[in-house]
């Protein structure tokens, strides 16, 4: 994912400071090139060793040190730059740059770079919540830093509040957001739905299928990553809500579709990946349900077509584009479906090839529009994902 891309991690002293590790590591998986660059009093909470075993590079501590190839260091790692992150960003280091003081390789550094700044402000809650501490903040928002704003939990120091570095992988999430992908998607508005719906038998029961929501969630969070402003409309799943998207919980199909309603003027681009439930109880034996029974039989009736609805009402201009689960017939009984459904694409997805459908990681899939027919070979959901929305907005063009 960070293929050919250089980051810079500052560490400052602070306690969070063995977090870094992590946070290396995580970026040295996705094959970028890291450089670690130390405040003096970071080295007391963790040694640099550490850093240059993780990365592969020289650990910089000192602005003066004899033992790098002759170049301006802090200027010429500036420049190859793709990204600052300096996790954990102390008081003191958010305070120098705000005031534009450069006293060691860090802080130097930080002031030569043009590239994505990203902090993440990690201190005791009182020193959080200074008000001193917190006009330089906002001076650095005000500059063009990107704040991750710190947890709230329980710190080294015994008190709970705010003040708190995130996880690794939120801070990861920080820098895909960035420079993981080109922003060919900026300025764009999009919704995705995502995962199953429930209807509703009685209190106890209901009815629904074996989406996860996988696939719409790996289309959100592309999706986010290149740059769009993205609505995720998502039935029950076990996934956490994806950072920077504007998450929309729902249950019944119902729920769906007047979230999506809702919405669907502002959207250029509306993908349905959710699998809804195409049936909801309208009675049990007749009459309407009103308690559970399992002996009882019970009626159905369909629930609308969202995707239907959504090519019935289109906005101009509007790019729709849904998902085609088949076991038989895959492209034959999809592409009646977008011509029946009046819209613009479908992703063929057949739930009896290995490795597709339903819970696992990866999919094959098939895209389909009134020109084109794309078979991808087994991909990860998330690649599949990207090559999704590549394919989207050159049919868009």
């Amino acid at each position: 994912m960070l293929k050919n891309k250089t980051i810079v991690l500052g560490v400052t002293g602070s306690i969070a400071a063995y977090k870094a590790a992590a946070i290396a590591s995580g970026l040295k998986k996705q094959h970028a090139n890291i450089h670690v660059l130390m405040t003096q009093n970071a080295t007391n909470f963790i040694h640099p060793i550490t850093f240059e075993s993780l990365t592969g590079n020289k650990c910089v501590c000192d602005t003066f040190d004899r033992n790098f190839e002759f170049q301006v260091n802090h200027v010429s790692l500036a420049k190859r730059a793709d990204l600052l992150l300096i996790a954990p960003a102390s008081a003191n280091v958010i305070a120098k740059l705000a005031h534009g003081i450069a006293d060691d390789m860090l802080t130097t550094t930080a002031l030569a770079c043009k590239c994505p700044k990203i902090i993440s402000p990690a201190m005791n809650t009182n020193m959080y919540e200074n008000p001193i501490v917190q006009e330089n903040i906002q001076k650095l928002r005000n500059l063009g830093y990107i704040v991750a704003e710190p947890a709230v939990g329980y710190l080294a120091c015994g008190d709970t509040g705010a003040g708190k570095m995130p996880e690794p992988d939120i801070l990861l999430q920080y820098v895909y957001r960035e420079i993981a992908c080109e922003k060919d998607m900026l300025g764009l508005k999009v919704l995705v739905s995502a995962g199953a719906t429930q209807e509703a038998i009685d209190p106890v029961r209901y009815i629904t299928n074996h989406s996860t929501g996988k696939m719409g969630y790996a289309l959100a969070e592309n999706a986010m990553r290149r740059g769009a402003d993205v609505t995720l409309v998502t039935g029950p799943t076990a996934l956490p809500s994806p950072l920077f998207v504007d998450t929309i919980s729902i249950t019944s199909a119902q729920d769906m579709l007047e979230a999506i309603v809702d919405r669907q003027p502002s959207q250029d681009i509306i993908v349905k990946a959710a699998a809804v439930a195409d049936y909801c109880p309208m009675s049990v034996s007749g009459e309407k349900i009103k308690k559970s029974d399992c002996n009882t039989t019970i009626q159905l009736s369909r629930t609308t077509d969202i995707l239907q609805y959504l090519g019935q009402h289109r906005i101009p201009g509007q790019y729709l584009c849904g998902f085609s689960m088949e076991t038989e017939n895959l492209l034959e009984n999809s592409r009646k479906k977008l011509c029946t459904k009046q819209i613009d694409m479908i992703v063929a997805n057949s739930l009896r090839e290995p490795g597709s459908g339903f819970a696992g990681d990866t999919n094959r899939v098939t895209i389909l529009t009134q020109k084109k027919e794309i078979p991808l070979p087994l991909l990860s959901k998330a690649e599949t994902a990207s090559v999704l929305w590549s394919e989207i907005l050159a049919d868009r063009k």
